[in-house]
């Protein structure tokens, strides 16, 4: 059935489902909890049903609950109710088809909600995982620099950069105690050698 043949008002929107259904108002009223004067009043339009009212008739009529407050304007038109409001008025549909088909897409558009609710959780918990791994790295660094500077060890330029004795090594304190030791000790060494080259040599 199009949707411009539904009845507008919820009253007549309720009396169709009912029919539909096969139910007497009496019926319908005993199940949905409310008066059968009232209930009447409700489908002739008299009577403004309240949203308590019309899930307990929603449940009675098994139907969905937004259904009925779509078609009461509890609700504004949104994605998804059209569908769940086609499926109510649909006159080809038994009253237990149209509640399978309600619970089924209703369960589907849990799930995607559920779905996009973990992966936005999932990836702002990575970005907070990542943030932290950083902090932990720069804190990491700066404990090792105030680690260097407490020990007082020589920076990369005090540090030697060859053996003694290399023209580019910039010498030692104890390389610099150690040279004139060296010079006096050659030059005895000279000195014995003198006499026996002599000797040898006559």
């Amino acid at each position: 059935m199009p949707s411009k043949d539904l009845p507008r008002d919820v009253g007549g929107f309720i009396r169709d489902l009912r029919r539909n259904a096969q139910i007497s108002l009496r019926q319908l009223a005993e199940q949905a909890g409310v008066s059968n004067p009232y209930l009447s009043q409700v489908e002739r339009g008299l009577r403004k049903p309240s949203a308590e009212v019309l899930q307990q008739l929603a449940s009675a009529l098994r139907v969905s609950t937004p259904v009925m407050y779509l078609r009461a304007g509890l609700l504004e038109e949104k994605e998804g109710y059209g569908v769940l409001t086609a499926i109510a008025a649909d006159s080809e549909l038994t009253i237990a088809q149209k509640q399978s088909l309600s619970q089924i897409y209703e369960t589907f558009r849990r799930e995607n909600t559920r779905h996009a609710e973990a992966e936005a959780e999932s990836a702002k918990q990575a970005e907070a995982a990542s943030e932290a791994a950083a902090q932990a790295a720069r804190a990491a660094d700066a404990a090792a620099a105030a680690a260097g500077r407490a020990a007082g060890g020589p920076t990369t330029e005090e540090a030697p950069t060859g053996w003694p004795g290399d023209t580019e090594a910039t010498p030692t304190p104890a390389a610099k105690t150690a040279k004139p030791v060296v010079k006096k000790t050659a030059k005895k060494a000279v000195k014995k050698a003198a006499p026996r080259a002599a000797e040898e040599e006559n």
